[in-house]
This record gives C-alpha cells, sequence and structure tokens, in this order.
C-alpha cells in the first residue's frame, strides 16, 4: 500500500501538470490595461505655455518621443546585461543543506547512522576555464552595447530630421492657413458672380467658362497644398509626443538662407560619412564580436581545471567527525567538442565573410546617400530661387491688378484669381523652403552627424535642451562644423 502512495502522488502531479491551460485577457482586463497606457503615453510632460519655436520642438521630440525613448531604455538594458554577464567571471559560492530520515532503521547491519540526519556544506569553486570564457563573453556583451548605442543614434537623427521638415511644412500651414480661409468665401461668390453673367448673356460663355476653370484649378492646386501643409501639424505633435488634437501654435521665424558647413569634394564627404554612420560602426563592432568568437570556440575545448574548497557539516553521532573542510581539483575535457572544432571554425569564417560583404554593401549605400543628398540639395536650392522668383512675379502682378481694380479698369473676379495664384505661389514657395530644409538635413544625417550637441541627454527640461540646441544650430555654424572639426 505504502509503495502504491509512493508512486501513485508523483504520477497525479504529473498529470495535473501537463493539463494547466492559460485564459486569454477579459474585456475588462483588456480595457484596463488600454486605458492605462492611454493615460500614460502623454503623462508626466512639461506643458505647453507658449508658441513652439523649432529647437524647442527638436527638444520636446528628443525628451519625449516614444520611439526614442525605447531605444534609450533598449541600450541601458544592454548596458545591464554586459553587467550581468562580467558576474558570471566570478568564483562560485555555494551553500546547501539537506535532511534524510527513514521511518524503520535498517536491522540487517548494526547500525552505522541516526534515521534522521542533517547536513550542511558551503562550498567555494572556481573554473579557470568558465573565467576566460566569461571573460571573452563580457567583452561582447559590452560590444552588443555599443552596437545598440549607435541604434539609439540612428534613431534620434531620424527623428531630428522628421521634425525639421515637420515644422516648416507645419509652420507655412500656420503662415497661409488665414488667408486662405479669407478667399475660401470670395471664391465662391466670385464663382456665382462669373455663372450669373454667362447666364444672363452679360459676358461670353466661352470667357466666362475660361475663366471659370481657370478659378477652379488654382483652387484645386490651393487645397491640395493644404491638405499637405494641414496634416504637417499631426506628423509635428506625434513626434513631440504630444496628444493629438492639442491646440498649439508655432514660432513663425524670418527664412533664412542654407549654408552648408560640409567639405566640397566628395571624396571627403564619403570618408566623413563611413567614419560616422551608425550603420558603418555597428557593422564593425559585430566583426569585433565575431573575432572574439574564435577566442571563445579555442578555451570552450581546452580542459577545464577546477579549484575548490568547502566546509561540512553533518549531524550523524556514529561518524567521528560532525564538521570538515575539503578541497581539491578536478580536471575535465570534452573531446567531442574538438571534433566539432573545424565546423565551428568554418561557420566562424563565414559569419566573417558575411559581415565583409555586408560592410561593403553598407559603405556603397553610404556613399550613393551622401552622393543624391547632394544632388537633391542643390536641385531643391535651385527650386527654391524659382519658387521665389515666381512669389515676387505674383505679388508685383497682385499689386498692379489691385490698383487697376480700385481704379475700376478690371473686374473683381480677376482680383480674386489673381489673390488666388498669389496665394498658390506662397504655399509652394513655402513647400519649397520645408524641402530644402530637409534636404539640408538630410546632407547631415547621411554624413552621421549627430544634429545634437555632444553629452546632450533628455533629463534636463525642454527649454534647457532647446537652448543648447539653439546655439549649436545657429552659434556655432550648425552640426557639421563643430563634428567635422572634432574629427580632423
Amino acid at each position: 500500500m505504502k509503495s502504491l502512495l509512493v508512486w501513485t502522488l508523483p504520477a497525479v502531479l504529473l498529470a495535473t501538470g501537463c493539463t494547466v491551460k492559460t485564459e486569454p485577457f477579459s474585456a475588462e482586463a483588456n480595457a484596463k490595461f488600454a486605458n492605462e497606457k492611454l493615460l500614460r503615453a502623454t503623462a508626466n510632460q512639461e506643458p505647453i505655455t507658449g508658441s513652439i519655436d523649432l529647437y524647442q520642438a527638436m527638444a520636446r521630440a528628443l525628451k519625449y518621443n516614444l520611439d526614442t525613448k525605447v531605444e534609450i531604455m533598449q541600450a541601458a538594458l544592454k548596458t545591464r546585461e554586459a553587467d550581468l554577464v562580467s558576474y558570471s567571471a566570478l568564483p562560485k559560492v555555494v551553500a546547501g543543506a539537506g535532511y534524510d530520515g527513514r521511518n524503520e532503521a535498517d536491522a540487517s547491519t548494526p547500525s552505522t547512522r541516526d534515521d534522521n540526519v542533517r547536513t550542511a556544506d558551503l562550498t567555494f569553486s572556481w573554473n579557470i576555464l568558465d573565467f576566460g570564457l566569461s571573460y571573452v563573453r563580457a567583452k561582447q556583451a559590452a560590444d552588443e552595447t555599443l552596437i545598440q548605442e549607435e541604434m539609439k543614434r540612428r534613431m534620434v537623427n531620424k527623428v531630428i530630421e522628421d521634425v525639421c521638415t515637420a515644422y516648416w511644412r507645419a509652420v507655412s500651414y500656420q503662415r497661409l492657413v488665414g488667408r486662405m480661409r479669407a478667399l475660401e468665401g470670395r471664391v465662391a461668390r466670385a464663382l456665382r458672380d462669373t455663372r450669373g453673367l454667362s447666364s444672363g448673356g452679360e459676358s461670353s460663355p466661352l470667357v466666362a467658362l475660361t475663366y471659370e476653370r481657370e478659378l477652379i484649378e488654382v483652387k484645386r492646386e490651393v487645397e491640395m497644398l493644404e491638405g499637405e501643409l494641414k496634416v504637417a501639424k499631426s506628423q509635428l505633435s506625434a513626434l513631440m509626443n504630444v496628444k493629438p488634437g492639442t491646440d498649439f501654435t508655432l514660432t513663425v521665424p524670418t527664412r533664412l538662407s542654407t549654408k552648408l558647413n560640409v567639405p566640397d569634394n566628395m571624396p571627403e564627404m564619403f570618408r566623413i560619412a563611413v567614419q560616422n554612420r551608425p550603420e558603418m560602426r555597428e557593422v564593425a563592432y559585430r566583426e569585433r564580436i565575431n573575432d572574439k568568437e574564435v577566442n571563445a570556440a579555442l578555451l570552450d575545448i581546452l580542459p577545464g581545471f577546477n579549484l575548490y574548497a568547502g566546509a561540512n557539516y553533518d549531524s550523524n553521532e556514529f561518524i567521528d567527525t560532525n564538521e570538515w573542510l575539503n578541497w581539491g581539483a578536478k580536471v575535465s575535457f570534452n573531446a567531442m567538442k574538438l571534433a566539432a572544432m573545424p565546423a565551428i571554425e568554418k561557420k566562424i569564417d563565414a559569419q566573417a565573410q558575411v559581415l565583409d560583404a555586408r560592410a561593403l554593401s553598407v559603405a556603397m549605400a553610404i556613399m550613393t546617400q551622401v552622393h543624391i543628398s547632394r544632388i537633391r540639395y542643390a536641385h531643391l536650392n535651385k527650386s527654391y530661387g524659382t519658387a521665389m522668383a515666381l512669389s515676387n512675379v505674383s505679388h508685383r502682378i497682385l499689386k498692379q491688378v489691385r490698383a487697376e481694380t480700385n481704379a475700376q479698369k478690371t473686374s473683381e473676379q480677376i482680383l480674386i484669381r489673381e489673390e488666388m495664384n498669389a496665394l498658390l505661389a506662397d504655399a509652394k514657395l513655402d513647400m519649397a523652403y520645408a524641402d530644402l530644409q530637409n534636404a539640408y538635413a538630410n546632407i547631415y544625417a547621411s554624413l552621421g552627424v549627430d544634429p545634437f550637441p555632444a553629452g546632450l541627454t533628455s533629463s534636463g527640461g525642454v527649454d534647457e535642451i532647446a537652448a543648447r540646441l539653439r546655439t549649436m544650430w545657429t552659434d556655432a555654424g550648425g552640426p557639421a562644423k563643430v563634428e567635422l572639426v572634432a574629427t580632423k
């Protein structure tokens, strides 16, 4: 009966363990989880108290953008993991305790032990091979930390570049939205008047229809540009981690000419880019990790040499000594790992070839991006000049038509059409300037130049971070000048 109980109980426990099932979250639990995350997504942020300029927008993105926060936390996690790996190189100190009892004494032989025995031990052990292998793994983990730092740089650079583009487009919308709304009603009235003149025979149907078509075409272009510009403010809100729908105003700055502080010759730009780009540094760190894998494989096949010493206790009254010390050394060797060494070496060599090919691919991609960024900047700089010329001539025409309208030499419909054309030209000028600012930031991003000062962290306030960014971008001559001087 006792033996049946001994075998039945483990079987029941095992069967119970195999039938464990998990339950999905209830609707209430899902709602609670979702609502809590909605509240926390934009919590604990400095309130917006005034208009936001470009550098405050950058500062808020650096401080509150959740994608950036994830990368920062990932980098911190990698650091903790590297610290944890380093502890595996330490010797092991293991404490143990036990109890051994039986319901009946062993009657077949004279008793040499108590029926109930308590044991305890404290053992110190140190495997020299494990120490060496742990050291290599710790160095690899440290390189993984550096890789995560480069991934964080890449994310932050991308966020800042997106902020520049969204900010200038949102500023353009804010600058033009008042004029757009004021013209909407006048355009609608002008279209009704034109149709009335045509139906009443006061104007040639072809002339009226042609004018109506021109006005509708201009109106359509303005609406298309308005749609693009209006979305930019929502994109900027997301980048700054501002709750969607929050009303805020942007500082409308004066358009300044963009001046690149980068070398004129392309080979020098290529050199700077491959040295600075996070993608290239990531491959370099992975190559170093793979090189250390050779040392790890060699250490893994060496005989293990283990030193140990311990203090022991046994409560058995039938032994002479209840407390004692022991020490020794052990050597172990796994011959199968030696047989696998050629395959391991081939794998490491293959990985090295893959990483080398990847480095070449990344280098080629970086050179292409740098080249395209310069071409795009030159093209958009030229387009901005054309857009400025178009805006200037549109306003000169508007001024002339307004004077003729006041002198009753031309119709109100023509004045409205030219006001729409001037508005359209201004919108296109703002779009061209926003694209130029994006191209300007993209050149620095293609060079791998950080758009923020060295040592800047998100722990400071928004105004403090914005002040440092403003100093770097204006007083110091831009991010490239600071970075390129430091690399010479």
